[in-house]
């Protein structure tokens, strides 16, 4: 049987995909002395395409292998669903759409309408389209620090930075500080049509919110006729304990984002989920929005597995029983590090908080060295993204205990402290 994996020497690997993909990214690894090309993965680890360095993957990519890497259950319905489905047509009534589709509105009964997409910046770009085009209104507020995809509307939320390269930002769109009520009533007006924010903000470095903000929030979006958008696409399937991260703050949004993880890391998906009544700016002309490969249907038997597996409360009880251990785990390091400043954490979704902005850059390579795959958060560098995944065991988040230990060991020595 032949493999896909190593048929190149790594050397030649590094070469094309500086000479053909990305020179940056090349060149960004190799100054930082992390000499990884993805081969073999498997559960919660990945190795090197050479086989020699192992790691456990505590990134995750932003919760895309929530279920882990190749997920047996999974691989084996991609498997099946090869076997009959193929892309599909978008234009037509889709068997596997609509079953899918029917699922997420059992598990979101306020949310009863879906669009589907292939990425999370797709899906929000859709959700500043319906609440537009529901509302008539066209501002839209975003939280500094926030991120919500590189596509046209999704960037437009987001932070200077990434919209600065390409040119001046869209009209319309205004920012306010994440968890700060006040600033968000001075901003909402008249012109506004909704209000997106990410449940937690994953890029922010896992700020948690008051535990009254989103009740405050869902109240005044209700009282000045503002739409609610909810991104979940990293807090969604399970990462912070619940199903949906807004289930922890007694809430619901008008329209729910979601991707990353329904794709059960092997194909991509995404959803726009809203309430029955936005759906009504679809009637004039149905295909006035669609994505060819939104929702394919041979990836629609994975995201409702995906699916069966997160909302299971055996899984979610399990997610919230390793919480617990992460949470023993580092109240004890943070006696032994004092440059470790506390965790942020909402069930799996945690991020490592550390004394100043070099901490985080500093933890990415003392982690890689240590085996494991954390990234530091790129709108606040004090902190390390920590999000293994949610299978994770007992004995694979000791072990991984011990080598955050040797990691924050390794960083206080890189700062001479």
């Amino acid at each position: 049987m032949s493999s896909f994996i190593h048929q190149h020497d790594k050397s030649q690997t590094i070469n094309h995909f500086a000479a053909h993909v990305s020179a940056g990214k090349v060149k960004f690894f190799q100054s930082a002395g992390i000499d990884f090309v993805s081969g073999k993965r498997q559960g919660v680890y990945m190795w090197d395409v050479d086989g020699d360095k192992q790691l456990i993957n505590c990134h995750c990519n932003g919760g895309v292998f929530n279920l882990g890497h190749r997920h047996p259950q999974i691989t084996q319905t991609l498997i099946q669903s090869l076997n009959e489905l193929d892309i599909g047509n978008h234009h037509l009534i889709s068997e596997q759409r609509a079953a899918l589709a029917h699922k997420l509105a059992q598990l979101t009964p306020a949310l009863p309408y879906t669009v589907f997409g292939v990425s999370g910046g797709e899906a929000v770009d859709l959700a500043i389209k319906v609440a537009r085009g529901y509302s008539g209104k066209q501002k839209i507020i975003s939280a500094h620090g926030g991120y919500h995809g590189h596509t046209g509307l999704a960037l437009a939320t987001g932070d200077e930075k990434y919209y600065a390269p390409f040119g001046e930002n869209l009209p319309h769109f205004d920012q306010i500080p994440f968890n700060n009520f006040d600033s968000l009533k001075d901003a909402i007006d008249d012109h506004t049509a909704a209000v997106i924010l990410e449940t937690i903000p994953a890029t922010l470095g896992m700020p948690i919110p008051d535990p009254d903000f989103y009740a405050r929030v869902r109240q005044l979006c209700d009282e000045r006729n503002v739409i609610l958008i909810l991104d979940e696409v990293q807090t969604g399937l399970g990462r912070t304990g619940k199903l949906w991260g807004f289930e922890h703050f007694g809430i619901e949004p008008d329209i729910m984002v979601i991707g990353k993880g329904l794709s059960g890391g092997l194909y991509p998906m995404s959803a726009t989920c809203f309430k029955a009544k936005y759906e009504s700016i679809f009637h004039k002309d149905p295909f006035v929005h669609i994505s060819t490969f939104g929702g394919a249907e041979v990836g629609c038997p994975v995201a409702m597995q995906v699916l069966e597996i997160s909302s299971d409360p055996k899984f979610l009880a399990h997610v919230n029983e390793m919480a617990n251990v992460f949470a023993e785990g580092f109240a004890r390091l943070r006696q032994k590090h004092p440059h470790l400043v506390k965790l942020r954490q909402l069930g799996l979704m945690m991020g490592i908080e550390m004394i100043n902005e070099y901490c985080g850059p500093l933890f990415t390579k003392a982690a890689y060295d240590n085996g494991f795959l954390s990234i530091y958060a790129n709108n606040d560098t004090r902190i390390a993204q920590f999000l293994p995944p949610l299978i994770i065991d007992r004995a694979t988040a000791d072990d991984l205990l011990l080598r955050v230990d040797a990691a924050l060991a390794q960083v206080k020595k890189m700062m001479g402290m």
